[in-house]
């Protein structure tokens, strides 16, 4: 049994997004065009004039530093809507959830997928929703959290 009291941050938010837009056919074509950009400003930088300078700055800026912001000022927006806290309680039968004193249950046959990354685990309900759980919040007990998950994960066919 495990019991955790989560409000994602920004940052958790900000995190989630990165590693789905950059592991994602998305992020692969902004890796793309951000190296594509590059090759053509350094092949092209002595023989342009200042406003073509300026639009390769900005193309090569677009997918490394300006979408990050845009993402990390979406994901403060959300944060910011999330005024309770929720209360997790993983065990044989599923997940209880509480929020402001409102109790939900969530049995292990409808978690759709549990996807562990570098700094967090989320435990999907839907394939936008879920549960974030960050390392932060889970400390040295990340990995034997995430074999409980997936062992109730593997189970839950036979349910």
């Amino acid at each position: 049994m495990y019991r955790y009291t989560v409000r994602p941050t920004a940052s958790d938010l900000w995190q989630l997004s990165m590693y789905y837009v950059y592991g994602s056919l998305v992020g692969v074509c902004n890796i793309i065009f951000t190296a594509a950009v590059l090759a053509l400003a350094v092949a092209k930088w002595s023989s342009v004039g200042t406003v073509y300078r300026i639009v390769l700055v900005l193309a090569c800026l677009a997918f490394t530093v300006i979408q990050p912001l845009a993402i990390y000022r979406k994901a403060v927006k959300q944060a910011k809507s999330i005024t309770e806290d929720t209360e997790l309680l993983f065990d044989d039968k599923g997940i209880h959830v509480t929020v402001a004193g409102k109790k939900n249950f969530v049995s292990w046959k409808k978690i759709k997928r549990v996807s562990k990354k570098p700094t967090m685990i989320v435990v999907f309900l839907d394939t936008t929703h879920g549960y974030v759980l960050s390392n932060r919040l889970l400390g040295s007990g990340r990995d034997a959290f995430y074999e409980f998950v997936t062992s109730k994960m593997a189970g839950k066919s036979g349910r």
